[in-house]
């Protein structure tokens, strides 16, 4: 517990310099929790905790791995889970989300940190993503959500359809509420459902990730027809694209909204807005700086009330080492595809994680093809990340090492010739676009018995890389020319571990990492 008089009084933008894409947030109690899309890495639907809007620390995942495993077993870049919006109604802690190739899914638990339930499909079918319920005075539970054009073939529509009471399915159609290509409002997307004296509201971002604003809808029927304005826009700040996101109210009634803004290769990272309810029964989200009536972002403000006054004592969700000193994996982890229980085997005797040489699949062309990618957010807006490898190779073509990746990767390696352990440098330039690898740099240990090499990525200001290697772990040398980090397919760039080999055999190599 913090005493009163430590808290300081004020918070910077972003809360979370990292990528948390497409927020949202709840209030039960004294305790805020937020999750954000994970699309494709696992575990998914990360579970953030907070007593302050401001600190948060990462407590759980919703989603262990997505099934059918035939599909999603191997990367599948931008794809899975999209959107998803967290709630809280009588006793129960849901998350809903669109996967836009599958369809609508839900999960839920009565303890946040602990298990959730395994994923059910309430709708199936392809377009459906972004969705939000919302539980009404009279018992009935409806959903609105938004489509995917590159799967449905339209966008720019909010629908509102009816579940059944305990959300295992639709039992209405798929009512349009909003077009936003009627009124300029191209993109419309992420939509979040709420109910505030008598009405109806719907907060939706418009005009796309990079460039894109926030609406909020209201309606006294829950099909409409809704009006709508524009709450909160760039104006003359430098946060571009302000929206998508969730309101939610502190411990004093005050209302915050929590939305992200597109750093590129650092990721969507996430604002804490102030929010104004006005009598007309709109509101302004940030502050109107320019007079125009519409909120603007804001880059610092008061902290808000808090019930008690006291930060995350568990893993930061900003956290940057490596922890793998224990029986599981540390939560700021995540893989590229679903985990398969013998890539990696946690050893708390040594306190590293073993990670195995694992065959690449068949048609590898890069290492995006790779599921066995462990990997952490990028942290912003500087960061250094430094690690020991310990490699027992086996047979030649096994890669151990570090890996910067996005639609363009970085990595620092060691190979194995069959004789030799060699330190590695390789970028792939639009390995998106099925670029091939190339050597940078390339120099051998000092002897073939020497395999302890310690690393260090230094990320500056533009996601800028430094890499580096020492054999004693105190004094280290660059490796190979600077690199620019790129982002992912909807995330930002991550850092992180690979084993691959080119062939399967008995007594394959392994990395241990610390």
């Amino acid at each position: 517990m913090l005493a009163l008089n430590s808290q300081p009084k004020t918070y910077n933008n972003p809360v979370l310099f990292s990528d948390y894409s497409d927020p949202d947030i709840i209030r039960v109690g004294d305790d805020y929790w937020m999750t954000s899309s994970s699309f494709t890495c696992y575990p998914g639907l990360q579970i953030l905790h907070s007593t302050n809007l401001v600190d948060w620390e990462i407590v759980g995942a919703g989603l262990p791995a997505i099934m059918p495993g035939s599909e999603y077993d191997k990367p599948q870049h931008g794809n899975g889970v999209w959107a998803p919006c967290i709630r809280y109604h009588d006793g129960t802690y849901w998350i809903f989300w669109g996967d836009p190739d599958r369809g609508i899914f839900q999960i839920h638990t009565t303890d946040p940190r602990g298990k959730w339930s395994e994923p059910h499909c309430i709708l199936e079918g392809k377009g459906l993503i972004d969705t939000s319920p919302l539980w009404d005075d009279d018992g009935r539970v409806y959903l609105v959500h938004a489509w995917a054009g590159s799967r449905a073939g339209f966008k720019s529509i909010l629908s509102v359809c009816e579940l059944n009471a305990d959300c295992t399915e639709v039992i209405g159609d798929q009512v349009l509420v909003f077009d936003g290509k009627k009124n300029n409002n191209d993109t419309v997307e992420g939509p979040k459902f709420y109910k505030r004296n008598g009405w109806y509201y719907i907060f939706a971002p418009s005009g796309g990730v990079k460039e894109g604003w926030q609406l909020v809808l209201k309606s006294k029927n829950v099909y409409g027809p809704y009006e709508w304005r524009n709450v909160l826009h760039q104006g003359n700040t430098d946060i571009h694209g302000p929206h998508q996101g969730g309101w939610v109210t502190d411990a004093a009634g005050d209302s915050w909204f929590m939305h992200f803004e597109d750093r590129y290769a650092w990721g969507r990272v996430c604002h804490l807005q102030p929010m104004t309810w006005l009598e007309d029964g709109w509101c302004i989200i940030g502050e109107d700086q320019n007079g125009d009536g519409i909120g603007e972002p804001v880059s610092k403000y008061r902290r808000p009330t808090v019930a008690i006054n006291a930060k995350p004592e568990g893993l930061s969700a900003l956290a940057t080492g490596t922890g793998f000193t224990g029986t599981s994996i540390p939560l700021n982890w995540q893989w590229e595809a679903n985990p398969k229980y013998y890539w990696y085997m946690p050893n708390p005797e040594l306190g590293c994680l073993r990670l195995n040489c694992i065959q690449s699949p068949e048609e590898w062309v890069n290492l995006r093809d790779t599921p066995n990618i462990l990997a952490q957010k990028v942290v912003g807006p500087e960061m250094s990340f430094t690690t020991k490898l310990v490699y027992r190779p086996s047979y030649a073509s096994e890669r151990v090492g570090v890996i910067v990746t996005g639609r363009d990767y970085s990595t620092i390696e060691l190979n194995y010739d069959g004789e030799q352990i060699h330190i590695v440098r390789r970028d792939c330039i639009d390995a998106n676009k099925g670029a091939k690898e190339v050597i940078l740099e390339s120099t051998p240990l000092p002897t073939d018995k020497f395999n302890t090499v310690h690393i260090k990525v230094d990320v500056k200001k533009g996601c800028y890389c430094t890499f580096s290697y020492s054999l004693d772990g105190k004094k280290f040398k660059k490796f190979g020319p600077e690199f620019k980090a790129r982002e992912g397919d909807w995330i930002g760039a991550k850092i992180g571990y690979f084993a691959v080999s080119d062939i399967k055999k008995n007594d394959g190599g392994s990395v241990e990492v610390y």
